[in-house]
């Protein structure tokens, strides 16, 4: 176990601090997704829809700081392959895998799906795949990553930070040619039906924020509060303007209601390697990475709740849909979706503290 003054303290409030964000993400996305599927339910105003809106522009990073905090702490990777895959897929896997059964159970699901893909009903639990393909790249990577220069790493990133305008570039196509001749879904630098793997492919996608975890962690020097501030502040503004403007704007009429896919089209700016969101996750990062106080409110609170995070996003559903149904009807929209979101938050901490609590099975389990 590591002791207080080795641990990377400040990764411990940003784990609690995105564990929080990803349920209020959740918390949101019953005002405008929702009913019978898969329709887009109605909004009841745009003063709705602008407190949706910065709740996606504030919380929206949360995904991305978690593959971050992954990067900081693992990659490069110091042990052989065999031990490091070992170690972190079976703590990774084996809670995954049994919560997927535990919310197909509970909906009376198809266990044989989980033999191709996380559960229709865990919708959340998409990212631990792409969790697991990170630690499957994280060794291939390393030699590179340790002797890599800064001036390097920048441009890998640079390049990267371009993917993440594509959802941009598909909607301008779109808007300039009309359907693309090979379907629905625009394809670039050479994607088509039968070569997903285009020009940008291996540069594109979470790999970019394992590569600024990376850079963080080798290159980034401390900074004051003011230099932080003055550095992030205008990074993250930059960023919640590429998130919240088109998100906002493409909802200009109520009640807002059609296929899934038109929520599809309309979460384009908040897609989580889009633009707007890489930028607010480096702006928040910074500011995160000034919270290294630990002492006994660190100790006692938020390093438990940090060490179970993982075990309350994997659980989090089961709390959180019965919450959203009790006060949704009850509340304004922001104080619904804060309330909702605490209400998640406090009752998976203490679930997750308790299972964890469990001889042998509950780290297993959380």
């Amino acid at each position: 176990m590591a002791t207080e003054e080795k641990r990377i303290v400040f990764l411990d409030y940003l784990r609690v601090v995105a564990c929080f964000m990803v349920m209020a993400i959740h918390s949101a996305e019953p005002f405008y997704l929702g009913g019978e599927a898969p329709n887009v339910t109605a909004i009841a105003s745009r003063w709705d829809m602008l407190w949706i809106t910065l709740t996606e522009c504030v919380c929206r990073v949360a995904v991305p700081l978690f593959v971050m905090a992954s990067s900081y702490l693992l990659f490069p990777v110091r042990r052989t392959t065999g031990e490091f895959l070992r170690r972190r897929l079976l703590r990774v896997a084996v809670p995954f895998a049994v919560w997927s059964v535990a919310y197909v159970a509970a909906a009376g699901g198809r266990l044989g799906q989980l033999m191709f893909n996380f559960p229709d009903e865990g919708g959340h639990l998409w990212f631990v795949p792409m969790l697991l393909g990170l630690y499957l790249l994280m060794p291939l990577l390393s030699p590179w990553a340790e002797k890599a220069s800064e001036r390097e790493l920048r441009g890998w990133i640079a390049l990267w930070l371009f993917t993440t305008t594509f959802p941009f570039l598909r909607r301008a196509w779109e808007s300039q040619f009309g359907a693309p001749p090979f379907g629905s879904v625009p394809y670039l630098y050479g994607e088509c039906p039968w070569n997903m793997f285009g020009a940008s492919h291996y540069v594109s996608g979470f790999a970019g924020y394992m590569l600024v975890g990376l850079w963080f962690r080798k290159f980034s020097h401390e900074l004051s509060w003011r230099r932080t501030l003055a550095v992030a502040a205008p990074v993250w503004l930059a960023g919640a303007a590429a998130v919240g403007i088109p998100f906002f704007m493409y909802t200009d009429s109520f009640p807002f209601a059609g296929p899934y896919s038109h929520a599809v089209r309309m979460e384009m700016s908040i897609e989580y390697c889009s633009l707007g969101v890489a930028l607010t996750t480096i702006g928040a990062f910074l500011v995160l990475r000034k919270l290294g106080r630990g002492g006994s409110f660190h100790s006692r609170i938020v390093r438990p709740v940090s060490e179970a995070s993982y075990g309350m996003y994997l659980m989090h559903m089961f709390i959180l849909a019965p919450a959203s149904a009790a006060l949704m009807p009850r509340l304004p929209t922001p104080a619904a979706i804060l309330a909702t979101a605490a209400v998640t938050f406090a009752l998976s901490a203490v679930a997750a503290l308790l299972v964890r609590k469990i001889p042998v099975a509950g780290r297993w389990i959380c």
